[in-house]
């Protein structure tokens, strides 16, 4: 059996090599044909379209699987390869390349993460949990707790973020009171993706959103805050139906106050530049110049290094957006037709239900991200893009939590579990998960439909 399974690996290994050296050839080709060819001529421009499709679909399929195995390559790394060969391959000159990396979009982030690694590193967060296990006397006023941190949180500080932070924390604080962590830990994964709908700075393809629609934060806020607030109640009452065992109890719970380790200068100075910031956002100022001067001014202290605020900082995922907005870019440009836009026009996008079942779909076929880039070309030709906007950031966001797979936000809480010795199993996840996406995703939907 194990020589058996030995064999399939290897084999794998070299096919997905195989087929990573295929793609790389196509685009060399596709390069080297306006030299080899007449100009003017007609294969080399096919070629480029067909190098163009080649590269999209092999990097998102390796985007969606999350690796290539064989190779020690993360999705960062794998966005940076496609990018790389869209402009190998002339889909997209590197003038157009740089022009396709949405700036607003990172700079946001960057804002974002920096306020949040100050809130993380002043302590904040270790006196919050300290709170919550010092109020919560009992199981299910624990689960709407993380319920609610998790959610409001997640909603103005990128909800990737606060699942790094809080799932460590929850963990602790139910091991310390002597409760079944998975319950809790769940409550933190599905609050932080129900909870970020509410806003354009909730998660990444809703900041995403917020830059291609131009939408006010308040509007934004508006249409997708009651989604956000009764997502986050049928979330509380789905993980209470499916793990009664654990909240039917009424027993008091008692665990030792824990030590907290945290600088009061820094935690006032951190908090009061996370309120001006979220004043900001919705006193109308562009998210990303808010995000990202509130972010530089916190650097400016003389209790905490910088180096450290940087270490908490996800390179990686802003290089991964920067990678997907030129393979995004390239692809259109050699592929998207006025015969396409039509074909898919017929698909009806413009209905509110359609458009939020097939950005489910796609959500949980190649991730959230990718699904907003790759609906953007097809919003254009809608009449209505405000709508069609505030549905896809609910359905992508709300998709999430189909399966484990189904974000970022999801695997952070898993990994933070095992690194710990608790395990979230693919069933775990989707008993609770399958039908909260199902209702958020009706309530959602005829909320933005009727």
């Amino acid at each position: 059996m194990s020589h058996s399974s030995s064999k399939r690996s290897r084999w794998l290994v070299a096919l997905s090599v195989l087929l990573v050296g295929l793609v790389v050839v196509i685009a060399i080709a596709a390069a080297l044909a306006p030299t080899l060819l007449p100009v003017g001529d007609r294969i080399g421009g096919e070629g480029r379209g067909v190098a163009a499709g080649v590269i999209f679909i092999g990097s998102y399929l390796a985007l969606a699987i999350g690796r290539i195995p064989g190779l020690s390559i993360d999705r960062a790394g794998i966005a940076l390869v496609g990018a790389g060969l869209m402009v190998a391959s002339g889909a997209l000159t590197l003038e157009d390349a740089y022009k396709a990396v949405d700036l607003d979009t990172i700079t946001l982030l960057l804002g974002v993460m920096i306020v949040v690694a100050s809130l993380r590193l002043s302590g904040f967060f270790a006196v919050a949990n300290a709170w919550v296990m010092a109020h919560a006397r009992r199981p299910l006023i624990l689960l709407g707790a993380v319920v609610a941190t998790s959610g409001i949180f997640s909603a103005f500080l990128v909800n990737d973020a606060i699942c790094l932070l809080l799932a460590p924390l929850v963990l602790e604080l139910t091991l310390a009171l002597g409760r079944r962590p998975v319950p809790y830990l769940l409550a933190v994964a599905m609050a932080s993706n129900v909870g970020s709908t509410a806003t354009i700075t909730g998660n990444p393809q809703n900041i995403m959103i917020g830059s291609f629609s131009h939408i006010p934060y308040t509007n934004f806020v508006l249409a997708l805050g009651p989604v956000a607030l009764v997502g986050l109640i049928v979330t509380v009452v789905l993980i209470a139906l499916f793990h009664c065992a654990e909240f039917a109890s009424a027993a008091r719970l008692e665990a030792p106050r824990p030590k907290v380790d945290s600088n009061r200068v820094l935690m006032i100075r951190a908090l009061l530049a996370t309120l001006i910031m979220i004043a900001l956002f919705f006193a109308g100022v562009l998210p990303a110049k808010a995000a990202i001067i509130i972010g530089g001014l916190l650097l400016l202290t003389r209790r905490m290094k910088s180096w450290r605020v940087y270490e908490e900082i996800d390179w990686s995922l802003l290089l991964m957006f920067a990678g997907l907005f030129i393979i995004v870019a390239g692809a259109q440009h050699a592929l998207l037709s006025p015969d396409v836009i039509a074909t898919v026009g017929r698909l009806h996008l413009d209905q509110v239900p359609v458009l939020s079942a097939v950005t489910a779909v796609l959500s949980n076929l190649v991730s959230n991200v990718p699904a907003v880039l790759m609906l953007k070309p097809f919003v254009d030709a809608l009449k209505d893009h405000d709508t069609a906007w505030l549905v896809i950031a609910m359905a992508s966001t709300l998709a999430g939590n189909f399966t484990v797979l189904g974000s970022i936000a999801n695997l952070i809480v898993v990994q933070k579990a095992g690194e710990s010795g608790v395990v979230i199993g693919f069933w775990d996840y989707f008993r609770v998960g399958a039908p909260l996406t199902i209702i958020t995703l009706a309530i959602g939907t005829l909320w933005l439909w009727l």
